[in-house]
């Protein structure tokens, strides 16, 4: 192919590429929208926002790639080999992210992200939701969930505060307790602020020795029972949750606290 022809090729696809990447990942985030999957990266309120920007760059690729373009036979250099290296690199990583996102199914978080994250490092010290935790009554007790339970724990290891309070099918998902991991899990959630690389991890631990053999890591569950001391020796956890009821559920449509 003569270096004129050559130089109009790769300026079309110099030109072309960014707008078709562009749309088709705008595509990508449509459909995550349509089939409910994308609150598995980013905040619910941020949902509308984001579709309807995606909405636009598909829309602006289209008419982009659809527009008549003039003096395309233009005489230009042909590009040097390190421009095309680094494009064709760019390009090639845009493509690999994009099948990705098309061929892997969106999955949430898990047990790895948390261990990497370090359960309960960030969680909340709100003098507000331990005050009202302390005069709640057994209807809010009962749908208290990890974050709730969490920040509690953070703040208090007095036992008498927990009488009367029972939990009652906390959902989360099973994670070792690094401390204590033949006695002890965490029932584990995700708290997002913005999307899913912002995620931090909470948990409420679960004394059951043993556990492993019946609720493999990742298992989502719902634990009801009582906090108690923590009756382990290797254990750094002062109280523990001990439960009376173990039941392994199916992962919810919104595995993310918000």
């Amino acid at each position: 192919m003569p270096d004129q022809q050559r130089a109009t090729l790769w300026r079309h696809v110099q030109r072309w590429r960014g707008v078709v990447i562009i749309g088709v990942l705008g595509a990508i985030t449509l459909w995550l929208a349509a089939v409910g999957q994308l609150v598995l990266y980013i905040h619910p309120r941020y949902i509308l926002f984001t579709v309807i920007m995606s909405a636009i760059a598909v829309v602006a690729a289209v008419l982009a790639l659809a527009s008549p373009r003039q003096h395309d036979d233009e005489a230009v250099a042909p590009p040097s080999r390190r421009s095309r290296a680094v494009s064709l690199a760019a390009a090639g990583l845009a493509v690999v992210f994009t099948i990705g996102m098309v061929l892997i199914p969106p999955a949430t978080l898990s047990t790895a992200t948390a261990e990497q994250r370090e359960i309960n490092a960030t969680a909340s010290d709100d003098a507000e939701t331990l005050a009202a935790a302390s005069v709640a009554d057994a209807e809010t007790v009962a749908a208290f969930t990890v974050r709730e339970w969490s920040t509690v724990l953070r703040q208090t290891s007095d036992l008498a505060f927990f009488d009367d309070k029972p939990v009652t099918a906390l959902l989360g998902f099973v994670t070792a307790d690094a401390d204590d991991p033949e006695n002890t899990f965490y029932v584990s959630r995700f708290a997002v602020t913005c999307c899913a690389v912002d995620a931090q991890p909470l948990g409420v631990p679960v004394h059951l020795p043993g556990w492993a053999e019946q609720y493999p890591p990742d298992t989502w569950v719902q634990v009801s029972g009582a906090f108690e001391s923590n009756p382990s020796r290797t254990g750094t956890q002062p109280i523990v949750l001990v439960p009376d009821v173990v039941e392994v559920v199916d992962q919810p449509s919104e595995p993310y606290l918000f």
